[in-house]
């Protein structure tokens, strides 16, 4: 009974204020979310990351262990996706963002801290810091099918990355002033983005169900399934271990629509947006499912 309550204290934030972004993306489907975009891209992303990597106790070693285990569950989602792609007979290269890039940031987040405080966001932020490098590289080049490092020059991201691991690589302590202004960037971007993914359910449109459901199951099934592989390959323990868990059962990001938007074809594009959706959905299953067992075992 005590963890089923810790289950509802962990997920019960998180959907509420998908939730409301749900309930005012209804209410009002003309709403901008231009803000949020450019907030969470350019500021909030960056102060998330260095925050979550650099004041939660997160040391360089495990910052690279986790960084390197996670890169490795990535290769396992292209080789799960790359078969998907080949059954249902889609574009093997412009449709592979969405299983190899999960929301490990806008839902990841937040779950782990609330699974297992500041020690989870700290390997969290791990994560999320090489999700956030792919999208702009790896998922740049993918959906464009060209390689522009213009793209991640211009990323606030990418050098919020750098500064990070320079931060835990030298051990500099991060004056108070940054720590609390980050911190209270991160929350509220945590708030903002998640709510934002409420109300893109409700424009993002499903154009083939059966074939979006089909990739989903790759991604928040079989996602988790690479993640328990890695984990007894290495022989992972504890609240790390958990964490990947539950970084490896997320849904795809929608930043994959908003890359895809910019660089592929409509048709690519209705077909991420389609995954993104049903992914995003059974992931409301799927999640308090995953985060029961990384809980009971790697508390």
């Amino acid at each position: 009974m005590d963890l089923l309550f810790k289950l509802f204290e962990v997920l019960f934030p998180v959907f509420f204020v998908v939730g409301i972004g749900y309930y005012l993306g209804k209410k009002n489907p003309k709403l901008d979310t231009t803000f949020i975009t450019n907030f969470g891209a350019n500021i909030g992303s960056p102060a998330i990351v260095f925050y979550s990597v650099t004041t939660t106790g997160l040391t360089f070693d495990i910052f690279k262990s986790y960084f390197a285990y996670y890169l490795l569950a990535i290769i396992g989602f292209a080789i799960v996706g790359l078969i998907f792609l080949f059954i249902l007979k889609k574009d093997p290269i412009t449709e592979l963002p969405p299983f190899i890039l999960p929301n490990t940031g806008n839902m990841g987040l937040p779950i782990c801290l609330f699974a297992y405080g500041s020690e989870g966001l700290g390997v969290a932020g791990a994560i999320s810091s090489l999700i956030i490098l792919f999208h702009f590289t790896l998922g740049v080049f993918l959906a464009s099918k060209n390689f522009n490092f213009n793209v991640i020059s211009k990323s606030p991201s990418f050098y919020a990355v750098l500064i990070s691991v320079l931060f835990l690589y030298f051990k500099i302590e991060v004056p108070n002033f940054i720590v609390n202004t980050t911190m209270l960037l991160t929350y509220a971007t945590i708030f903002l983005i998640l709510m934002s993914l409420g109300i893109a359910l409700t424009r993002l449109k499903v154009f083939s169900f059966n074939k979006a459901l089909i990739s989903s199951v790759a991604r928040v099934i079989i996602g988790p399934i690479v993640g328990f592989i890695i984990i007894r390959t290495f022989n992972l323990t504890g609240i790390a271990a958990g964490v990947l868990l539950i970084q490896c059962s997320m849904p795809s990001a929608v930043l994959n629509y908003l890359v895809g938007s910019i660089y592929s074809p409509k048709k690519v594009v209705d077909n991420i947006a389609s995954m993104i959706v049903v992914s995003t959905v059974l992931s409301f299953i799927t999640i308090p499912i995953v985060v029961y067992y990384a809980l009971m075992f790697f508390g």
